[in-house]
């Protein structure tokens, strides 16, 4: 076997998803498995160049896991002629303007979305990276969970016949930070520091929908901050300036309805932190992060309401499970792979900056349908 580098530029590795999910269990994770198979004999190594503005916290990063090469200076790595990739996990004022510089010194671009705080922002990044001639990505995670490949294995083996709707719940209670750590960053609850979760989740859903169901045509949302006053890494109180929850109705090409729920104020009474119930003609499925279990419309019961008398049966007992029939790895490290032979082998890929873009759309709209109070259309977007 013959080895091929690829150097990658991290920045924003220092923070919970670049460090978890990105550096640890996607490229680190690579390295271990000896590097990722390319085949005709060849295996691509990923090299990861370390960026970030906290000198202390990446030196300790570093050493944790024997790398040797990091930088607090940005522009000094992509002038770097050896690094092929820049991947942005950084908070999200930051990232236009990183991308942007990246992409004039001819890397190829890997991001966290949402990839822009507007449209008009994340367009003008595809438009460069388009121009630039470089490959570009936008991390869509959810795709990979062994729940919605399930699901997606049911929308492609036509289980629901026609579908007719689409039901989400996410979210679970994230501590205030006065007794008891809170378990988010808290530059997630103030909207000036580019938080809300609104910005968050609705690009996740908007290529949920759009992979699976079909493309978002409409939104209507509302938003609310179900929990105004929080405390910081430093113990000191804030008042949350971003939204901590978002309900969304969602009309889909083709007809079907999606209502979503989304919040960091609420408790789980669920199986996973995340479910969907989509419901056809000929069948009904309910996924999660790793589950998925259906009602065939021949096996579906009849039932009677009578408040009167108790349920006589447990409606969760009369669903099957989908069973793996797969391998299933981290869904983080599924894409890195794929993008890397995108950018290797220049095999198809298509969750780009223009994806991305979709995702700020639908966050943007979704805050205006809320600020307005009434039902928004979703262009089609181009560039």
């Amino acid at each position: 076997m013959t080895r091929r580098t690829v150097r990658i530029a991290m920045n924003g590795v220092t923070g919970r998803m670049g460090y978890r999910q990105h550096l640890v269990r996607s490229i680190l994770a690579l390295r271990e498995q000896g590097g990722l198979d390319l085949g005709n004999g060849e295996t691509l190594w990923p090299e990861p160049v370390l960026v970030g503005r906290r000198e202390h916290a990446l030196r300790a990063l570093a050493e944790r896991h024997g790398l040797t090469e990091w930088s607090t200076d940005l522009d000094a790595v992509l002038a770097d002629d050896t690094v092929d990739v820049y991947f942005d996990a950084q908070v999200t004022p930051a990232r236009v303007d990183a991308i942007t510089r990246a992409v004039a010194a001819g890397k190829h671009v890997y991001t966290e979305k949402p990839t822009a705080a507007d449209l008009a922002g994340a367009l003008e990044l595809a438009r460069l990276a388009e121009a630039k001639g470089v490959k570009h990505g936008v991390v869509q995670d959810k795709l990979f969970l062994p729940g919605l490949l399930k699901l997606k294995r049911l929308v492609d083996g036509g289980f629901f016949g026609e579908i007719l709707s689409v039901r989400g719940e996410f979210g679970y209670w994230v501590f205030e930070g006065d007794w008891q750590d809170a378990q988010r960053p808290s530059w997630n609850y103030r909207a000036e520091d580019g938080g809300g979760i609104v910005v968050d989740m609705f690009p996740h859903w908007e290529y949920v929908l759009h992979e699976l169901f079909g493309r978002v045509t409409s939104v209507t949302a509302h938003v609310a901050t179900h929990v105004p006053r929080r405390w910081d890494e430093r113990g000191e109180p804030y008042a949350a300036t971003a939204d901590d929850a978002a309900y969304g109705i969602f009309q889909l090409e083709g007809g079907a309805v999606a209502q979503i729920n989304s919040s960091w104020a609420v408790r789980v009474h669920r199986d996973e932190l995340v479910e969907f119930q989509v419901d056809g003609t000929h069948g009904s499925a309910v996924a999660g992060l790793r589950d998925c279990r259906v009602q065939h419309r021949s096996a579906t019961p009849k039932p009677v309401w009578n408040p009167d008398l108790p349920a006589a049966h447990s409606f969760r007992d009369q669903w099957q499970e989908v069973p793996d029939n797969a391998e299933f790895d981290n869904g983080f490290k599924a894409q890195w792979e794929l993008f890397l032979r995108h950018v290797a082998l220049d095999e198809p890929y298509h969750w780009d900056l223009l994806a991305g873009a979709r995702g700020v759309q639908l966050a943007e709209l979704g805050l205006r349908s809320a600020a307005e109070g009434r039902r928004l259309d979703v262009p089609e977007v181009t560039l």
